[in-house]
C-alpha cells in the first residue's frame, strides 16, 4: 500500500467481536477482556488491517497516515 499506517483501536467503543482478528490475525489480538489492540500501532499499510477495520461492527478501528494524519479509515466527509 506504500504508506506506513497509524492503527488505533478505540477501547470505549470495542465490544471483542474478534472480527478483527479474524480479517488480520498479523495486525490485531484480543487481550484477556476480549478488547482488541493493534499488534504494533504504527505498521506498514495493508490491505488485512483495512478490511479489519470496514468489517468492524462498531467502528472502533481509526487508520490514519502516519506521517501526515490524513484518514484512511474511517474516510473524512
Amino acid at each position: 500500500m506504500g504508506d506506513r499506517w497509524r492503527v488505533e483501536v478505540d477501547r470505549s467503543v470495542c465490544i471483542g467481536s474478534g472480527m478483527c482478528v479474524g480479517a488480520s490475525p498479523d495486525g490485531f489480538r484480543l487481550d484477556s477482556a476480549r478488547q482488541s489492540h493493534p499488534v504494533a500501532p504504527e505498521a506498514d499499510g495493508a490491505e488485512d488491517v483495512l478490511a479489519a477495520a470496514e468489517g468492524c461492527p462498531v467502528e472502533a478501528i481509526r487508520i490514519t497516515v502516519a506521517e501526515s494524519g490524513e484518514a484512511v479509515f474511517p474516510p473524512e466527509e
